[in-house]
């Protein structure tokens, strides 16, 4: 048998065993994830060795701790966008079944589901109630890019460039980055500049991909950022500012504008987050889901026009 008729003998079960196996570190942590017997696994990565022709995990002694190999961690790289392909035809097919009603599956990050998502809801769901939105929350927007991309999600709001993968965005909203400080804080008043942050502690996110740019950004600027506290909740983060741990930034839809402890100030030359939403540009998508697309615009547009007319 050819190389090529030989790979073309590769299942979707091996490909499964292969991932159980890298996620669980063991056949039989792996056949216990998967409801299999530990022989099963083994003859399916077997096969898979066969098919692929080389070996893809280094099996140790006495049935402990197995590894993959060069060639396994390859194989399952292409394995991982195989099998989220596989969810997402999944959800596709149960999107077309459902047609106008069923679930819609909307990935948000704290901000969004406190200034966007309700004014969405009170636009989407009066003209299509047979829709039962279903948010799901992440810290930071990477873990809403996988979701899109396994099918867990029909969409997603997350912030812009979009890491490599199957993703088609829509833009929303430009969404800049202020500084949170106390009110009776030196800082609250008179003119402000970058440098003015030298030497200030700061209250941050653990993990933001828009913040690590302003963090990299100040550093460019010859500000070291220096955290006293980091949290991903943030509400917890312009807590600790009025009660005068630190200085924040935060992009302006994170700030709870009638915090009466703290207020913010203009981050000058630092540009702003660019919110998106994202789905997975070879998955169907249903009539639902394009008027929800229609209507973040709408409101997004809304808020954007709001934000012009305070400043003017």
């Amino acid at each position: 048998m050819s190389e090529n008729h030989q790979w073309l003998g590769i299942e979707l079960r091996h490909l499964a065993a292969l991932e159980a196996v890298a996620r669980e570190g063991s056949f039989r942590r792996a056949a216990a994830s998967l409801g299999y017997v530990q022989s099963a696994i083994s003859q399916q990565i077997a096969a898979l060795e066969r098919a692929v022709g080389q070996r893809l995990v280094e099996r140790s002694r006495g049935g402990g701790t197995v590894e993959l190999t060069e060639a396994g961690e390859l194989v399952l790289q292409h394995a991982d966008a195989i099998l989220a392909r596989l969810q997402a035809a999944q959800a596709d097919v149960a999107a077309l079944a459902t047609g106008a009603a069923g679930v819609l599956r909307v990935g948000i990050t704290q901000s969004v589901g406190v200034r966007i998502l309700p004014s969405l809801m009170r636009r989407f769901t009066p003209a299509w109630p047979d829709v039962r939105l279903r948010p799901t929350e992440a810290s930071a927007d990477l873990a809403l890019y996988e979701g899109v991309e396994r099918g867990d999600l029909d969409v997603a709001f997350v912030e812009l460039p979009t890491p490599a993968g199957p993703f088609e965005a829509v833009e929303l909203l430009s969404d800049p980055f202020v500084v949170v400080v106390r009110r009776d804080s030196p800082l609250a008043r008179g003119p402000f500049a970058v440098a003015d942050l030298a030497n200030v502690p700061l209250v941050g996110h653990t993990d933001c991909r828009g913040l690590a740019r302003v963090e990299a950004q100040l550093r460019a600027r010859g500000v070291e950022p220096e955290f006293a506290f980091r949290s991903d909740v943030n509400a917890t983060i312009q807590a600790l500012v009025g009660a005068g741990v630190g200085a924040a930034i935060l992009p302006v839809l994170a700030v709870d504008a009638a915090d009466p402890l703290t207020t913010t100030r203009e981050l000058p030359g630092i540009p702003p987050r660019v919110l998106a939403l994202v789905r997975h540009r070879d998955r169907y998508h249903s009539p639902a889901a394009q008027a929800f697309v229609e209507a973040a615009q709408a409101v997004c547009a809304e808020l954007a026009s709001v934000r012009r007319l305070a400043v003017v």
